[in-house]
């Protein structure tokens, strides 16, 4: 746990180790999940917890959509914050994963949450951390936050000048572009088996078609449509048994109109996905000893 200045709100930053001399070693029931997958960050944490099977072995929580907190955090994780840094001054957010036997807070970091789930727990043989695949998923990790997030930001920025806005549309169709390329020939991102790299992407394009566009011009978003691929992709992921249960369209609806004061474009009317219509009404628990879908 570090901070910079006396003021500052601490950051939880402790890793979960691979033996027992760690801090934190990897033992099953022993951590809690803390999160509201109408963020990104959280449903990244959300799916990839179900593809591991890991409901068992670390159960999760999970907080309503909207932040209820006056100060933007939620109010059941104020407890935990409060126990792991006195008179914590910042708000109570989630991602967090807590450890039950002492009551404090072992990370909010959601990068490091996603890694030690993915390398150190018994995940029935499942790797979304392949071996020689890291300098890969990060890379595609690069992609989606910079080529994909910042850019629809800027490019659905009001009052921003409209050269700035079209130089970031091109960054986004360039990158949607190298994403066509390569799902045209593959069925996921790495090659035939799904991998934390695509979790990411999938929880991108979430993003891009339920938040980032209801601040796009409609000609844009008609743009964004012309990859086929990509969004044929999306919804096959859609409607996978460890994606669909954790897509909350009504939650990412309701955290963004409360928190954005962005001025809505004509693409908020085009819809890029049906998303609901890939989503089953009802989703069977996830059998963790069979992998199916993938």
């Amino acid at each position: 746990m570090s901070t910079n200045r006396p003021t500052a709100a601490p950051s939880f930053r402790s890793r979960i180790g691979r033996d027992a001399h760690s801090g934190y070693p990897a033992v099953p029931h022993r951590y809690r999940l803390h999160l509201s997958p109408s963020g990104p960050s959280c449903l990244r944490i959300a799916v990839t917890h179900s593809l591991l099977g890991l409901e068992d072995a670390l159960p999760m929580t999970l907080l309503p959509a909207v932040p209820d907190a006056p100060d933007g955090g939620h109010l059941a994780l104020r407890p935990l914050y409060q126990a792991s840094s006195h008179r914590y001054p910042g708000p109570a957010v989630a991602p967090v994963l807590a450890d039950c036997w002492t009551g404090r807070i072992v990370s909010t970091h959601a990068p490091d949450i996603l890694q030690d789930m993915g390398r150190l727990f018994d995940t029935g043989g499942r790797q979304l951390y392949p071996a020689g695949t890291d300098d890969r998923i990060e890379a595609v990790g690069r992609l989606c936050e910079q080529g994909i997030n910042a850019a629809a930001q800027r490019a659905g920025q009001s009052g921003t000048d409209p050269a700035v806005r079209d130089t970031a549309l091109a960054t986004l169709l360039r990158a949607l572009g190298a994403l066509e390329r390569r799902l045209s020939c593959a069925e996921y991102l790495l090659g035939t088996e799904l991998t934390a790299a695509d979790v990411q992407l999938w929880v991108t394009l979430v993003q891009l078609d339920t938040v980032h566009r209801w601040h796009l011009d409609a000609a844009a978003v008609y743009r964004l449509t012309d990859h086929p691929y990509v969004w044929s992709y999306a919804r096959r992921l859609a409607a996978h048994p460890a994606f669909a249960p954790h897509l909350d369209l009504d939650g990412i609806a309701l955290r963004h109109h409360a928190q954005c004061r962005g001025t809505e474009a004509a693409g908020a009317a085009v819809r890029i996905v049906d998303w609901a219509g890939h989503v089953p009404a009802t989703t069977p628990a996830l059998d963790t000893g069979r992998r199916t879908g993938d």
